[in-house]
């Protein structure tokens, strides 16, 4: 099982690696064409930009790798784990929310999609359905009741992790 995210850090990759190996020597080639080096601004700044994208392709390739090796087998199958989606209800006023765990690249707060690193996916983490949770909730903890709850086994749709 390819994980999501591959492909998505697989085009960041991509796209750095372009820019850095077509886009900036070309601007170097033309700010070097103004003339003297030492106060050329174009070309500190291409310069710059190139220091970037040499440590963000490093960045990428070492996340990939450290994605890549990770064992989907060894993710639990009968708790909440990377991957999981868990259906809350509020046990004070009824509200259902529903959240996903998700590698930190994915985070996105207002999908309820959350890293296992935060405070709430510290919460979710090991629950099964029936298990209370005591969340973080406007300055306040709220306890919630986990309804239903799908591993990364489970879920196999097109948006997952």
């Amino acid at each position: 099982m390819r994980l999501p995210i591959l492909d998505k850090l697989d085009q960041d990759l991509m796209k750095s690696k372009k820019e850095l190996e077509v886009d900036i020597p070309k601007a170097l080639m033309e700010a070097a064409a103004h003339g003297d080096l030492s106060e050329n601004a174009e070309y500190k700044s291409a310069k710059e930009r190139q220091m970037f994208l040499e440590s963000r392709v490093s960045q990428l390739q070492k996340r990939i790798s450290d994605i890549s090796s990770i064992n989907i087998d060894r993710i639990p199958k009968d708790r909440s784990g990377l991957g999981s989606t868990l259906d809350l209800k509020d046990l004070d006023s009824g509200e259902s929310r529903v959240f996903k765990l998700v590698f930190p690249e994915e985070v996105n707060p207002d999908e309820g999609k959350i890293s296992l690193a935060s405070p709430l996916g510290k919460a979710l983490l090991g629950k099964v359905e029936g298990d209370l949770a005591e969340l973080p909730r406007d300055g306040e903890i709220k306890e919630y009741e986990i309804v239903r709850m799908t591993t990364i086994h489970e879920n196999t749709g097109e948006d997952e992790v």
